[in-house]
């Protein structure tokens, strides 16, 4: 090699070392992670994957709530498409969530990763499709009848087989996967409240549903996709391999199923007509609308509602009943609130109180068992981070400055875990923080600190009948079990 040659190579070995520094400097965050020439702050996420919110919560304290980040540190990369702004500052959320939520869509590689199991439904669009979708479902949301259908749908599946699951392993003395059974609950009761029909998962011997399969092996599988760069995983689905492979059969599998649901039920909605069975669950809302709505989008409004109400309750309820086990205090209260309430409602006789779950007006009235599980989801959120597209140049309420064309991570784990947002006891589990100095009322925190269910205009929708359920299933098992850790069981959080 000459040395003109040696030369330049050396020059362009400097220039790149200079601009790596200039963009270090620049970046919001000093005690942020560590982040290294060309690979950036991957080997940082690699080696941490398996405490990743942990991580990121730890990186957060140390810079104010606020830090950024490159990926990739590559020239024309790293400043756009590679940066990423990381934070759980309540300014900056109502910023990004609400004041300037335009600016802040899911954005183009979210939508690219769910499009094929969720095409342009309500948690995978934005603009007028989004907000379309959003007004629409927003009117049967807020209608006692849906939340009358839902108390129905649980109440029936905790008493002929949540309970009868758990009684049967009380008295055979066997452990049981709590997690395990409240994922099948939770599915059953969000497929009968989106489309009417019961996938009967959490029946006897607990069958292998091939839906329930075949949803979960697509949602994986699109989860997978974040992993890679776009162009690397749409070769692959090009090629028909890995997870892409078993991702285009399990959609298959979903295709027919749901095809099959809304034929059935366009029969069913013509024969109610002329005095048959009636429904009241979301898909026959929607067909019963004067718009005409095509089959696939109809499938992608039930799917959409089932991946947002099925794993996010029963991970809480998971969450919750571990921690109940290690506050014996908060099972005391708990457990005296709802004897009092089935005292005045049921009378002396607690023989009564067993025989069916509470009914609507009887759930609604646990204000403790509500700040156990706010509680619950500000330390272990269902979802723990979330992301946004930046459109245009912006400046956020701390002044940190993000570019268009990168992105915004928002950590609504750190969130629930910061000093300056929830006092020096926020890694204590006490529910009291949520009830007024009586004890008497539930009273909610500001939807930017505690942003669980989101904020702003995409704040969750079924977040009252997300508590209805969580409720009732906590009610129905404090009630009649004390539960106890398995000896050996090691619990920990999923970070992928």
């Amino acid at each position: 090699m000459d040395t003109s040659t040696v030369m330049m190579i050396l020059a362009f070995v400097a220039a790149y070392f200079v601009w790596f520094r200039s963009v270090t400097r620049t970046l919001k965050g000093p005690k942020g992670p560590k982040l290294w020439p060309v690979v950036g702050s991957l080997p940082g996420l690699i080696e941490n994957t398996s405490r990743m919110h942990e991580w990121i919560a730890d990186n957060l304290r140390a810079c104010s709530g606020t830090y950024q980040t490159c990926i990739f540190a590559i020239p024309f990369l790293a400043r756009k498409q590679g940066l990423v702004t990381v934070t759980c500052d309540p300014k900056n959320l109502e910023h990004i969530l609400k004041v300037r939520f335009d600016n802040y869509p899911k954005g183009p590689t979210w939508q690219a990763v769910f499009h094929d199991l969720l095409g342009q439904g309500i948690f995978n669009s934005d603009g007028d499709t989004w907000l379309f979708q959003r007004k629409t479902a927003a009117l049967e949301f807020t209608t006692r009848t849906l939340r009358q259908a839902m108390a129905r749908w649980v109440s029936r599946a905790i008493k002929n087989r949540f309970c009868p699951i758990l009684e049967t392993a009380q008295l055979e003395g066997k452990p049981v996967d709590l997690q395990d059974l409240l994922l099948r609950l939770t599915f059953d009761n969000i497929c009968g409240l989106a489309f009417g029909k019961d996938p009967q998962t959490l029946s006897p011997g607990l069958p292998e549903n091939s839906f329930a399969s075949a949803f979960d092996r697509a949602t994986e599988a699109s989860l997978q996709r974040f992993i890679l760069p776009e162009f690397i995983w749409k070769f692959k689905k090009w090629l028909r391999l890995g997870m892409e492979l078993s991702l285009s059969h399990s959609l298959k599998h979903v295709d027919d199923y749901m095809t099959d649901v809304i034929n059935t039920r366009k029969l069913e909605l013509v024969s109610q007509q002329s005095g048959g069975s009636q429904h009241d669950d979301l898909l026959s809302r929607f067909m019963k609308k004067r718009e005409s709505y095509t089959d696939k989008f109809l499938q992608h409004v039930a799917l959409n509602f089932i991946l947002a109400g099925r794993d996010t309750s029963s991970v809480a309820l998971s969450w919750f009943f571990w921690l109940v086990t290690l506050n014996p205090k908060v099972e005391e209260k708990i457990l005296i609130e709802i004897c009092s309430i089935l005292m005045e409602t049921r009378g002396c006789d607690t023989s009564k109180w067993l025989d069916d779950p509470l009914v609507f007006e009887e759930v609604d009235r646990l204000i403790y068992v509500k700040a156990a599980l706010s509680e619950t989801l500000r330390l272990y959120p269902s979802v723990p981070e979330d992301s946004k597209h930046v459109i245009a140049d912006d400046v956020l309420p701390d002044g940190t400055f993000v570019p268009a064309g990168s992105n915004i991570t928002y950590s609504i784990y750190s969130a629930g875990r910061m000093k300056y947002i929830w006092g020096d006891d926020c890694l204590e589990f006490k529910p009291e923080r949520w009830l007024s100095e009586d004890g008497k009322k539930f009273e909610p925190i500001d939807q930017f600190q505690f942003v669980a269910f989101n904020a702003g205009p995409r704040i969750c929708l079924g977040k009252d009948l997300a508590y209805l359920q969580m409720k009732s299933i906590a009610a129905a098992v404090l009630l009649r079990h004390r539960l106890v850790l398995a000896a050996e069981h090691k619990v920990e959080q999923k970070c992928h």
